[in-house]
C-alpha cells in the first residue's frame, strides 16, 4: 500500500508540475520561474492542507522528494525541444494542459481525503471533502495567481465541482470497499469528468448566458 501511495503521489506530482512549468514557458517566464510556477502548483495544495489540520511543518518540507520531483519535471518541460513540441500547437497545448491538469487534480483530491481521514479520530464527509477539494484545487489556484490569469476553477470547464464528485465518491467508498479502490475510483471519476466536461463544453451558469 505504501508503495501504491507513493507512486500515485509522485504521478500527481508530475502531472501538475508539467502544468505549472508549461504555463510559465508560455508566459515567457525565465528557468527560475519555470521551475518555481511547477513546484507551486504541485505542492501549494498539501502545504495549505496541511495547514489547515495542523500537520506542520508541511509534508512539502519534512520530504524533499516530491519538491525535488516537481523541480526536475520543470526543468524537462523547459527544454528547447520540449517547449517547441507544446508551444507550437496551440491543440496539443491545451491537450496537454488537459490531461496533466486532469490526472493532478483527480490523484491530489482522493490523496487529501486520506490525509483528512488518518488526521482526524471520526472525520465527517464535509470534512473530507473541503479538504478534499482544497488539495486538488488549491495548487492551480495558486499558479494561475501567481501567473496573473483568472483562477481556472472560476472560468473552465467543470473543474472544482469535478474534484467535488471525486472527494465525495472516495468519503463514501473508503469503508465498504477499502482504501485503494476508493482513491482510485474516486481519481478516475475527477479525470473522466474533466475530459468529458472539456469534449463536450459543459460549463456552469453564466451571468451573461
Amino acid at each position: 500500500m505504501e508503495t501504491f501511495l507513493f507512486l500515485f503521489e509522485m504521478l500527481g506530482t508530475i502531472a501538475f508540475a508539467a502544468s505549472g512549468a508549461v504555463l510559465g514557458v508560455r508566459k515567457g517566464l525565465d528557468v527560475f520561474g519555470v521551475c518555481i510556477l511547477g513546484l507551486t502548483t504541485a505542492c501549494g495544495g498539501g502545504m495549505v492542507r496541511d495547514v489547515l489540520l495542523g500537520n506542520t511543518p508541511p509534508a512539502a518540507f519534512q520530504n524533499p522528494t516530491a519538491s525535488a520531483v516537481a523541480v526536475v519535471t520543470s526543468l524537462i518541460m523547459f527544454l528547447s525541444g520540449v517547449r517547441h513540441l507544446l508551444m507550437g500547437n496551440q491543440r496539443r497545448y491545451d491537450l496537454f494542459m488537459l490531461l496533466m491538469d486532469s490526472a493532478g487534480l483527480g490523484i491530489f483530491t482522493v490523496m487529501g481525503v486520506r490525509v483528512a481521514w488518518n488526521c482526524v479520530e471520526t472525520p465527517s464527509l464535509y470534512l473530507l471533502v473541503f479538504v478534499g477539494v482544497l488539495t486538488g484545487v488549491g495548487g492551480g489556484l495558486l499558479r494561475d495567481v501567481m501567473a496573473g490569469d483568472m483562477p481556472y476553477i472560476f472560468v473552465k470547464h467543470i473543474y472544482a465541482c469535478a474534484s467535488l464528485v471525486g472527494a465525495v465518491i472516495c468519503g463514501v467508498l473508503r469503508q465498504p470497499a477499502g482504501e485503494m479502490t476508493a482513491m482510485l475510483v474516486g481519481a478516475a471519476a475527477v479525470f473522466a469528468i474533466r475530459c468529458l466536461s472539456a469534449h463536450y463544453r459543459w460549463n456552469l451558469p453564466h451571468p451573461n448566458a
